[in-house]
């Protein structure tokens, strides 16, 4: 057994695909995503709360350390430049007061730079102003340059300290406290204002008289402290504090300082040297004393309350933060658990629908097609219906139905046109076996006429050979359209008289060497369809062997059923064609394999025809290198056989003989049921023939030819009158220990389709061809076959 079609290496693709991101993968990520996100922004939005929680924290705590302390410097600074501007104009009791003062600066400096020690903080500026103050001091005992130049340096260590509660606590960065400490820091600022109006006037001395510039920086002073306190400090106060405010404003002494300065811009005097100021300059510093006391308990409790502010904000801030990452936990875990239950849902509608598909793909729509490849009706309700659902699931499971119901309807459409050409195969089948079985008793008459003729009769014998081989090709074709081989025969058959009859199908049948057992016979029903499928692989098999290598077939019992093996020594076949052959064997292939393989049918048909018997053919690679095709009948074909019956072994092959019947109905009387024929001919006189109505006469002996050739003797039929009678040729007897041969007979495996009366042949018209041209015609066709065979070689690996 050989292959039929050429071995090849299938080309593996090499695209490669592109890696897909799952669905689940997708919606975790979609999750993913946004709380990340939402997550980092509410970090960082909490770690900013929280670092101004704890700057707000930090400056309450260095206000407390540090602001009063440096506030008492700067109030201490304010009385040793009053008290330095005293003793330079020579007042009395002045060198006292400013020993008193600047003993008293020298504590605050000692205490602001034992606590001032944050170098993060502004308070640089303020240490490396006061290191200079020794220097200053000397200047001023000394009396080296203009007293402007020294009192100057007082006012920028005191302009420092004011910068200092500028920077450090006035919190830029929360609007509400900035607004709050606003008026602290403008009160600073006044408060320093009206201390530079007592010095510029403790610098007039007992004189009264002022210079130009000094009289202008008291003046400026002047200006800015009544600015600050109408535009910075009374808008901004709260009313507790406006409260106080106007309390202090409205007290005597506030009042005489307002008169005072009154007095001194309308009712100076100008002189050479400069200004003479008014008599009412004396009650300035008994009411300074008095009124600047009470602003700096204003100056505090603003400052106390700025600090009360930012401590209550960074509170806020935390409790701000705890319910920020409090809500934001609660709303990502909401996301999680939305995000989740969304997830899953979706999830469980895809994999409902995927199953569904799976379960239509897998199962429903192989059944459905299945059942009209048989010609059977499909309930609609079992293929998938378009819901109408608007969703995107939904909108994929219509789409989804909607592809099956095409499907479907593609299939029931192929169905139809496939039963429509089974139909049309059929009937084609019919009329060409019709003519065959014509062709076939044609020949018949021929060797029955002319079998005295020993060339004559052995290339009739071969027609008639080719003719069967004819017939087998159309049940072939009967076969693939769907239909099956029914079988007439009527009892059991042994298993050697059915490889006999297989082998008779062959054309090359004398190579054909049968071994089997007699003890096993075969069902009835089945005899057609095994005797096809044995022709078909003895065929395939003498076809692609050597012309003069033996075909082996046996047969024998098994576990399973009845084993037949046929080995030939045809060319070698690679292990994976052999395994392509055996699935297209093991089931039966679909018809687009078919149109594929529309020239090497013989495969095909043995696996339909194994399909119908339940039996399995199988290809292996024999001892002799070539092909070993091993059919398992099941035991339900199989029945025991009449131990009784006669037994034939032949372990040699032996060549069909073909010997007309005694008796032939006429052509036009043909029954469809078979006639068998008997091995031997009955001898009958040498004279004339044996009366139509006599009993069956005896066998007559054969005649062989010189070639070994079996012939037939020419009888007279017996309603023509005018034949001529033949003489008689010598007559070679039979041994008597030598089996009669069974022959073919006519339509005994023919399909019920094809068997059809034949129509009475009325003359028979003689060959006109001349040996010659016989002679080319046999040349081209055996050209043809060497032809044939040369391709199918080269089609091997």
């Amino acid at each position: 057994m050989s292959p039929t079609e050429p071995e090849g290496i299938r080309r593996q693709s090499t695209t490669r695909r592109r890696r897909t991101v799952r669905l689940r993968t997708l919606l975790i990520w979609l999750a993913v995503v946004p709380t990340v996100a939402m997550g980092t922004q509410v970090t960082v939005t909490a770690q900013r709360l929280l670092a101004q929680s704890e700057k707000l924290r930090s400056d309450v705590a260095a206000a407390e350390q540090v602001g009063a302390p440096l506030y008492t410097l700067m109030v201490d600074m304010q009385a040793e430049r009053t008290a330095t501007a005293a003793r330079w104009a020579g007042s009395d009791n002045s060198e006292g007061e400013l020993r008193v003062r600047r003993e008293a600066t020298d504590l605050a400096a000692a205490e602001f730079r034992r606590l001032a020690v944050d170098p993060s903080r502004s308070f640089s500026e303020v240490t490396r102003q006061l290191e200079k103050l020794a220097e200053y001091r000397q200047r001023a005992d000394a009396r080296i340059g203009a007293a402007d130049s020294t009192l100057a340096y007082y006012s920028e260590v005191i302009g420092k300290v004011i910068q200092v509660y500028q920077q450090e606590f006035s919190h830029a960065e929360d609007a509400e406290l900035a607004q709050a400490s606003r008026p602290v820091v403008s009160m600073l600022q006044a408060t320093e204002m009206v201390a530079r109006e007592d010095t510029v006037l403790a610098l007039a001395g007992p004189s009264g008289e002022l210079t130009f510039v000094g009289y202008d920086q008291f003046v400026s002073a002047l200006g800015a402290q009544r600015y600050l306190h109408e535009a910075l400090i009374v808008p901004h106060l709260t009313a507790r504090d406006q409260r106080f405010y106007d309390r202090v404003v409205g007290s005597a002494d506030w009042q005489t300082k307002t008169r005072i300065e009154s007095a001194v811009l309308s009712g100076h005097k100008d002189i050479v040297t400069g200004i003479r100021l008014p008599a009412e300059v004396g009650g300035w510093s008994s009411a300074h004393a008095n009124f600047s006391v009470q602003m700096t308990t204003l100056n505090i409790d603003l400052a106390r309350s700025v600090l009360a502010r930012g401590e209550a904000k960074a509170g806020e801030l935390q409790t701000e933060v705890a319910w920020l990452i409090g809500g934001s936990a609660g709303g990502l875990l909401a996301v999680v658990v939305v995000v989740f239950f969304t997830t899953r849902s979706v999830l469980r509608r895809l994999n409902d629908l995927h199953e569904r598909t799976v379960t239509v793909a897998e199962e429903t729509l192989p059944d459905v097609v299945a059942r009209l490849q048989r010609g059977q009706s499909v309930d609609p309700d079992a293929l998938p219906a378009v819901t109408g659902d608007r969703d995107e699931v939904g909108r994929i499971s219509d789409a989804f139905a909607r592809a099956v119901e095409v499907s479907v309807d593609g299939h029931r459409r192929l169905a139809a046109e496939r039963h429509g050409f089974g139909l049309f195969a059929s009937g084609i089948a019919s009329r060409t076996g019709n003519l065959v079985s014509r062709q076939l008793s044609l020949t018949e008459d021929l060797q029955d006429t002319f079998g005295h003729d020993e060339a004559l009769l052995a290339e009739l014998m071969r027609a008639d050979q080719l003719t069967v081989g004819m017939r087998r090709q159309i049940e072939n074709l009967l076969i693939l359209a769907g239909g099956e081989v029914p079988d007439p025969h009527t009892e059991p058959m042994r298993v050697a008289d059915l490889l006999r009859e297989a082998a008779a199908e062959v054309e090359d049948f004398r190579r054909i060497e049968r071994q089997a057992l007699d003890e096993t016979s075969v069902e009835p029903s089945a005899i057609s369809q095994i005797s096809h499928l044995l022709a078909e692989l003895l065929d395939n098999a003498t076809r692609f062997s050597p012309p003069k290598s033996k075909v082996v077939i046996r047969a024998e019992l098994v576990t399973d059923g009845l084993s037949v093996e046929i080995e030939d020594r045809g060319p070698r076949v690679s292990p994976e064609r052999y395994e392509e052959m055996n699935g297209r064997l093991h089931e039966a292939p679909p018809y687009s394999v078919l149109a594929q393989n529309a020239h090497r049918l013989g495969l095909f048909v043995v696996g339909h025809l194994a399909d119908q018997l339940g039996a399995t053919v199988t290809l292996r690679r024999s001892v002799y290198g070539g092909t070993s095709a091993v059919v398992i009948l099941p035991r339900q074909l199989l029945v025991a056989s009449d131990p009784q019956a006669p037994r034939e072994i032949e372990p040699q092959p032996r060549v069909l003989e073909l010997l007309p019947a005694p008796t032939r109905a006429p052509a036009a009387s043909v029954s469809s049921e078979p006639a068998v024929r008997e091995a031997a001919a009955e001898p009958a006189p040498a004279t004339e023939p044996a009366p139509a109505t006599e009993p069956a006469p005896e066998p007559e002996p054969v005649v062989h030819t010189s070639a070994g050739l079996p012939s037939r003797r020419a009888k007279a039929p017996v309603a023509v009158a005018t034949a001529v009678s033949a003489p008689a040729p010598a007559l070679v007897p039979v041994p008597a220990a030598r089996p009669a041969l069974p022959e073919r007979v006519p339509q005994t495996h023919i399909a019920e389709q094809l068997r059809e009366p034949r129509a009475q042949e009325s003359v028979v018209r003689p060959d006109t061809a001349t040996p010659e041209e016989v002679a080319d015609a046999w040349a081209d066709y055996e050209q043809g076959t060497q032809t044939v065979e040369e391709e199918l070689r080269r089609d091997q690996p």
